[in-house]
């Protein structure tokens, strides 16, 4: 694999904070992304994310969906030759344990998937 081709990103937390820059190669998951996210956040900061459905990704205004990879996602990498990608993280509200079984509950009934969409 040619270094050109690694997408080199940081991760803006809501406090201005960044975690990041890291590389990582076009078919990597915004799933994937998220996981790494969580297990580099940063230990003082009070109610991380316990799973990526409580983590938003956003990239030029988009939200990123869990099952496409950095290549699907059509990132503006042409535009920043060189450059790193600041993508935004957006923590989903705390749901208590009866909120979220209703909510996926509700969207079964309509015929949608069995995941938390956010």
């Amino acid at each position: 694999m040619a270094l050109k081709e690694l997408i080199e990103i940081k991760f803006r937390l809501a406090d201005g904070s960044d975690i990041g820059p890291n590389k990582y190669t076009p078919s990597t998951t915004v799933g994937s992304l998220k996981e790494k996210i969580i297990a580099q956040w940063p230990k003082e900061k009070d109610s991380g994310p316990k799973t990526i459905n409580d983590v938003k990704l956003i990239n030029a205004g988009r939200i990123l969906e869990n099952n496409k990879t950095l290549g699907e996602s059509r990132l503006p990498v042409a535009e920043v030759p060189g450059g790193v990608i600041t993508m935004h993280v957006v923590l989903r509200p705390p749901m208590n344990e009866k909120a979220r079984d209703k909510l996926q509950d509700d969207s079964l009934k309509k015929g949608g998937c069995a995941c938390i969409i956010l």
